[in-house]
């Protein structure tokens, strides 16, 4: 039996009048009947969101970058107010997304993104490679990659330290038809001169010194899938005559003679430092140079993406919780502002363990605030990042690290009196409405930032009528 590809529907809590049993015939429907959109399934083909209120909930803006290029149907009601052109904007800025009526007919499969817009990767790949691509600069690194990933050509990667250029390098591996075969890491800065050669190409018995039985090397190993070489530009010469040999040949020579084996391998490579300056400088050959210069792909530093900084805080802080084994935590969101101001020297490798350390040392508190960042102003002098971060943002002062303190709750009593009931519950529904705005609609989070059983928080929200303005909030 044929299986149908998957369609998810985010309702928004609206009636689906039935369309879902309609269908039915070309689609496996599943529902999300949430006030609040989930993340579409892994395996999903089609994410229809209705297009519910004049503005997009804030929440999918977060999962754009988690569901990479996923096509995504915006589905209007026929007799529905028609929006006016910024709310389209607003939908539309999304990212993958085409309009569509909510009627009897189905939606057609085989749906795509709209052209240029963003790289074709499914949702199920971008969840699994932790990619994050919202920015037009990494629009392009993923767009390469994927290209790349259709054939067998030589990859050169480049990029400052810290820019995920071993994440690329994985990704390519894994979106290719040789992802089941062994993906080899090697990075050639990290291992001595004399041994870098018999690291990559293998040594029969008796070639040297304690070489007391056949090694493969790393070639070898890598046969029939994927050799990385990072930070190859600190390879010797030596090294280099034989890696073209490689390229050229597709067969590596062990030390120690015999005849050479023939390997089928995708290289990827990776350099942080300037290969043409180092071919100027005679460090590096020009014919080598070429060979790895098949596609090549500039990883764009963090300073340069900074949109994406929020997106990424939120995918480490999930991944270094669950590492830990620790609660969840939130972002407080007056800490995206800040994150997005810095200019990021370590690139995402930093982020990434700041984001680690903020965790580690909150202790219980599931929030992480501006103050569990404040270590990062010791560095704000010091080095790059006393640069000037470009689009326009100024270096943030230390000062800006440490959040205003609490407003006081006290107040005048006005000369005609007031309603006590009617300001404790206004207070009450403005703090539950500021919980959920900082644990991004979690309910069980909301409830143990105000000390409250989750069902005593739900109860509150009832009484409060905070179901239909927490929606209000969200749509603002």
């Amino acid at each position: 039996m044929t299986q149908l590809p998957r369609l998810h529907w985010s309702t928004l809590g609206d009636d689906t009048g039935g369309l879902e049993h309609r269908w039915a015939a070309l689609w496996d429907v599943t529902l999300d009947r949430g006030a609040s959109p989930a993340l579409a399934p892994r395996d999903a083909d089609l994410w229809v969101i209705s297009a519910k209120g004049a503005w997009p909930p804030p929440e999918l803006n977060r999962m754009m970058a988690e569901v990479g290029a996923l096509p995504i149907l915006l589905g209007l009601k026929p007799d529905g107010a028609p929006m006016d052109c910024k709310a389209l904007a607003e939908w539309g800025s999304l990212g993958s997304v085409r309009w569509g009526l909510l009627g009897p007919e189905p939606p057609m499969p085989g749906l795509r993104p709209r052209s240029g817009t963003t790289t074709q990767l499914s949702a199920s790949q971008a969840l699994a490679f932790g990619l994050v691509g919202t920015s037009a600069a990494m629009q392009d690194v993923l767009a390469r990659a994927r290209s790349a990933a259709a054939t067998r050509a030589t990859v050169l990667l480049l990029g400052e330290s810290g820019t995920g250029k071993e994440v690329i390098a994985r990704a390519i591996h894994r979106m290719s038809a040789d992802s089941a075969e062994p993906f080899v890491a090697v990075h050639c800065g990290a291992i001595p001169e004399n041994l870098l050669e018999s690291e990559l190409f293998g040594y029969n018995k008796g070639a040297f010194t304690d070489a007391r039985k056949d090694t493969p090397g790393k070639f070898r190993e890598a046969h029939g899938g994927t050799i990385f070489l990072d930070e190859v530009g600190t390879m010797p010469l030596g090294a280099q005559v034989r890696l073209l040999r490689v390229l050229q040949e597709r067969e590596v020579q062990p030390l120690g003679g015999g005849a050479p084996v023939k390997v089928d391998v995708r290289v990827v490579t990776a350099s942080n430092v300037d290969l043409w300056k180092k071919l100027q400088d005679g460090t590096f050959r020009e014919d080598l140079f070429y060979r790895l210069e098949v596609v090549p792909i500039t990883m764009p530093p963090l300073r340069a993406r900074r949109e994406e900084v929020p997106f990424l805080a939120q995918h480490f802080l999930n991944r270094k919780a669950r590492e830990h084994g620790l609660y969840p935590k939130a972002l407080h969101p007056s800490v995206d502002p800040l994150l997005m101001s810095l200019p990021w020297p370590g690139n995402v490798r930093q982020l990434e363990n700041a984001i680690e350390r903020a965790i580690v040392l909150s202790g219980t508190r599931p929030v992480l605030t501006r103050e569990d960042f404040a270590f990062l102003a010791e560095r704000m002098g010091d080095g790059p990042l006393a640069e000037t971060p470009k689009a326009g943002l100024a270096p943030v002062p230390s000062e800006a690290f440490t959040s205003p303190p609490a407003q006081a709750f006290g107040m005048d009593l006005p000369a005609e009196g007031l309603d006590l009931n009617q300001v404790v519950s206004d207070m009450e529904k403005a703090l539950m409405l500021q919980s959920l705005a900082v644990t991004r609609g979690n309910k069980k989070r909301a409830a143990d930032l105000l000390g409250l059983k989750r069902t005593t928080f739900l109860e509150k929200m009832k009484r409060l009528d905070l179901e239909d303005a927490e929606s209000a909030e969200a749509a603002e």
